[in-house]
Formats: C-alpha cells, sequence, structure tokens
C-alpha cells in the first residue's frame, strides 16, 4: 500500500509542475492554475513521508485517505475552471479544501496518539 501512496505522491508531484509551467507559460488565468500547482506540489511530499508510517497508524491512514481526495477535488475542479470548461460538480473545490483540513487535522491526531 505504501508504494501506491508513494506513487501517487509521485504523480501529484508531477502534475504540480505541469500545473506551474503551464501557469508561466500559457495560462489564461494563472491565479486558478497557480492555486493548483501549490496544492498538489505542497501535498506531493507529504503522501511520500505519510507512506512511511502505514500500516501502524490508522489515524494516518484516514489522513493519507482526505489529503489524496481533497487535493484531487480541488486541483481538479479548479484546472477544470482555469481551461473554461464546466468544474467536476457544485461546490467541489471546497469540498476538497475542507477534505484537505481534515487530512491535516487527522495528521495532528495521529501525533498525538504516537507512541514512541
Amino acid at each position: 500500500m505504501a508504494g501506491i501512496i508513494i506513487s501517487i505522491g509521485g504523480l501529484f508531484g508531477f502534475f504540480g509542475v505541469a500545473a506551474a509551467a503551464y501557469s508561466a507559460h500559457g495560462s489564461a488565468d494563472s491565479r486558478l492554475t497557480s492555486a493548483v500547482a501549490l496544492i498538489l506540489l505542497a501535498h506531493a511530499p507529504a503522501l511520500v513521508a505519510l507512506a512511511s508510517h502505514l500500516p501502524r497508524s490508522k489515524a494516518i491512514a484516514i489522513a493519507i485517505v482526505l489529503i489524496i481526495v481533497g487535493a484531487s477535488l480541488f486541483s481538479g475542479d479548479v484546472m477544470l475552471k482555469a481551461l473554461g470548461r464546466e468544474g467536476l460538480f457544485w461546490r467541489a473545490a471546497p469540498t476538497g479544501g475542507i477534505a484537505l483540513m481534515a487530512g491535516w487535522l487527522a495528521v495532528v491526531v495521529a501525533g498525538f496518539l504516537h507512541r514512541g
């Protein structure tokens, strides 16, 4: 399972760099594409690091799921809008943002529950 999480982190990094390049060189709305790049690039290394705590921590497992879902919803919705398309669904970006915040709170809980 950790290998899959690390691979997803790698994909987030890849698409984060792609979004940053698009923002710098071709986006009609660099504000939106920069937000996508920021979210993906910030959470890519976090996923790689959190994967090392699997399967010992259920709170970390929950955090990983929330971060993957949250970053995907937020980034997917915002990028679609930046490309002039309809978003994923109504309130997808805010839902993703809330999932990301919940994921980080799960990391906080994992820290408090950590024995070591």
